[in-house]
């Protein structure tokens, strides 16, 4: 089954039937399906299939002869909500892809080559964006990921007892990861700057999320007076205005995407309002700065309203440059191919403070992404496969 066939099959799997774009969130029914989809595309390949004490899912080509330190690729299957249909499963599928072709050309490899699968790398679920790869690599502490817990409730510690994974043994694996010498992650470029189908990339900026809680007193929407209001969700308007601000000052990017309002009622005065902060920039300073910028303009505000803000940082990566002499050979091994940063967080990032890592990107015409208009041409989609085939193949052999 070649790249167009899996694609095909993976495309409906969690797609809003009124065209709002995926929900594929990490261990629910459609995220399910998307993994049991690779398991037995990597069975079909006879893989060896190996399912980490993270949740992490990795598929193992081993020829005989092949021995020492894998060359891994791979991404992720989980999504955003409404998120597009390319990033994450683009690079799940053109590994796959690759090693089709690189075992229809005959290909001799020295070291085994793997595919991984890494779970909850959007944080969609469980807010800490590349989780599975946080945890392997000791990036976040297992018991803080123990206690996180989704929209309805429940620990990551029970979601992963649910499906047969000991909540108790999560966390950095020392093994796994000196069984793998470098990760290359393709991934569909999430803007507009790539012109040709395929680049490679420089660094990741500086990024992280952060929570504000504003507390104020609930009350009656139309017998409470203005003046003996404690509304939270003033002072939290003002924080979404504040963001804009501070980043425009500091030549960041900052962004208000989710919120939570209790009680969340029509005709009643909110209690408590939850939002969550996204800020990206050129350097830690400028995010850094940004944070705190908001941070003040909504102590104020809510000070000026008699209602209590507190903020929390949930993740934080500061700027990655990937490996320079990987991406040179990645370049090489290409023939030349464009050298770009990007804003958007991955799991090559947080596997780069343990390993070597690079990545491949596959252009986007439409500059979309995390919506439904997210978009790589086939042809493009197809030369991100050779590309990765070619790269992987000379890494193999070394």
């Amino acid at each position: 089954m070649g790249f167009e066939e899996m694609w095909s099959a993976l495309l409906p799997v969690g797609r809003d039937p009124d065209g709002g774009g995926y929900h594929r969130f990490a261990w629910t029914p459609p995220e399910l399906e998307c993994r049991a989809w690779f398991l037995d595309e990597a069975r079909r390949r006879d893989l060896d299939v190996e399912r980490d004490r993270n949740g992490n899912l990795f598929a193992w080509w081993r020829p005989d002869g092949a021995a020492g330190r894998a060359v891994l690729t791979g991404s992720h299957l989980d999504s955003v909500p409404g998120g597009g249909a390319f990033d994450g499963p683009l690079g799940v599928v053109s590994a796959l892809a690759a090693i089709d072709l690189m075992r229809e050309r005959g290909v001799r490899v020295d070291r085994p080559v793997g595919v991984a699968v890494f779970a909850e790398e959007e944080g969609a679920r469980f807010g800490v964006a590349c989780l599975g790869s946080r945890l392997l690599t000791g990036a976040i502490d297992p018991s803080r990921a123990r206690a996180l817990r989704d929209g309805d409730g429940r620990t990551f510690a029970d979601v992963l007892a649910a499906h047969d994974l000991d909540p108790d043994a999560i966390g950095r694996d020392d093994d796994l990861l000196g069984r793998v010498g470098c990760f290359v992650e393709l991934h569909v470029e999430q803007g507009r700057a790539l012109d040709e189908p395929v680049g490679a990339a420089s660094a990741i900026v500086p990024h992280g999320r952060w929570r504000f809680d504003f507390t104020g007193e609930g009350n009656h929407a139309g017998t409470t007076r203005l003046a003996d209001r404690r509304d939270p969700m003033l002072p939290f308007a003002r924080m979404v205005l504040a963001a804009r601000e501070a980043a425009e000052r500091h030549d960041a990017v900052a962004t208000v995407g989710k919120v939570d309002v209790t009680p969340g009622g029509v005709n009643a005065i909110p209690s408590s309002v939850a939002a969550w902060l996204d800020a990206r920039g050129p350097s830690d300073d400028a995010v850094r700065r940004t944070v705190a910028d908001v941070h003040e303009a909504a102590r104020a505000a809510a000070a000026s309203h008699g209602v209590a803000v507190e903020l929390s940082e949930e993740s934080y990566t500061e700027v990655v440059g990937f490996d320079t002499s990987l991406r040179d050979r990645l370049v090489t091994a290409l023939g030349g191919v464009p050298v770009l940063p990007t804003g958007a967080g991955h799991d090559a990032g947080i596997l780069s403070a343990r390993l070597p890592t690079a990545m491949l990107f596959v252009r986007n015409p439409t500059g979309v992404s995390h919506a439904p208009a997210e978009h790589a041409e086939t042809s493009d989609c197809l030369a991100g496969v050779e590309a990765l085939a070619a790269v992987l193949t000379d890494l193999a052999r070394g």
